[in-house]
């Protein structure tokens, strides 16, 4: 497929995996994974994802608030593959003290940690991130890391209202600050408001990994995001990008001309063909200069 070919091939895939999808019936094995874990999630995709919103974390960066959703969300997501087999990735969102015995968690249940690493400078509390692997049985896989989500999970419900706590009605969603359709435009990708964040998130659909016969794709994590929030002159993105290795300095090199902060650089998997390389960065300023940034970078992909 010649550049200009693959260039279309990327924006038309885009744009018809970021179109809402039609409603996907459970499976029965997966409706009984989330029994086993005592959470709720969707299918889509040929992938049974679990959000885990780490709503007990107050986070600072630089002394300025952030929503939860810019990036301290935790998630777990399975997919099947050939012969009764599944797999199972997920990313842990943990503070300091909350890492190692995680980690044992993870490993005493006969599962991998993958990675662990930081996606922000200067916030407080500090938070890591531990990316987790497995693959066998759905319902062993299951088993193996819902031990490790309920020790995660125990400070969110530690933190939750306290019993007699009056109950009150939703409160409406906070408006944004910025105009996401423009945004939107921008980056090329449209994307989805929670809380007071707008995030774009992007697959690599010009890539086929896959892992014992199952496609690990944008909701298995592999994935470019770009989080919003802020002000349209005062905001902050933060996101990730995945990469070949031959894009890694390209990506840097566009990340730093505009003025984005990198955070991080490293796998999120191991032993994929071909590799992937993640970077996290990080921007304060005008929002749509952002997100003029955040595209540069993001052009260079399948280049």
């Amino acid at each position: 497929m010649t550049i200009p070919g693959l260039a279309l091939f990327l924006t038309l895939t885009v744009s018809f995996q970021t179109l809402p999808p039609p409603s996907a019936a459970m499976p029965a094995p997966y409706q009984m994974v989330l029994t086993s874990l005592g959470r709720s999630g969707d299918f889509k995709d040929n992938v049974l994802k679990v959000n885990l919103g780490r709503s007990d974390l107050k986070v600072t960066i630089n002394g300025r608030a952030v929503p939860t959703p810019l990036g301290f969300g935790a998630w777990v997501a399975f997919t099947s593959g050939d012969q009764g087999m599944s797999v199972l990735m997920g990313d842990l969102v943990l503070t300091e003290d909350q890492v190692n015995p995680v980690m044992s968690a993870v490993l005493d249940n006969g599962l991998e940690v993958t990675a662990l690493h930081n996606h922000f400078f200067w916030e407080t509390p500090r938070v890591f991130y531990m990316h987790v692997h497995g693959h066998g049985v759905l319902s062993e896989l299951a088993r193996k890391i819902k031990p490790a989500i309920d020790l995660m999970m125990k400070y969110v419900a530690a933190a939750s209202a306290p019993v007699g706590a009056s109950a009150s009605s939703p409160a409406a969603p906070p408006q944004l600050g910025f105009d996401s359709a423009s945004l939107a435009k921008i980056i090329g990708a449209p994307g989805e408001q929670n809380g007071a964040v707008y995030k774009i998130t992007i697959g690599r659909a010009d890539l086929s990994v896959k892992e014992m016969g199952a496609m690990i794709n944008a909701r298995m994590g592999l994935n470019t995001w770009a989080a919003f929030t802020g002000t349209a002159d005062n905001a902050v993105v933060a996101g990730d990008v995945a990469m070949l290795g031959k894009e890694v300095t390209p990506v840097l090199t566009a990340m730093r001309k505009a003025g984005l902060s990198v955070v991080s650089l490293h796998h999120h998997m191991i032993g994929t063909q071909p590799e992937i390389y993640f970077l996290h960065y990080w921007g304060e300023g005008n929002a749509e200069t952002l997100a003029r940034g955040v595209k540069s970078a993001i052009d260079l992909l399948g280049k």
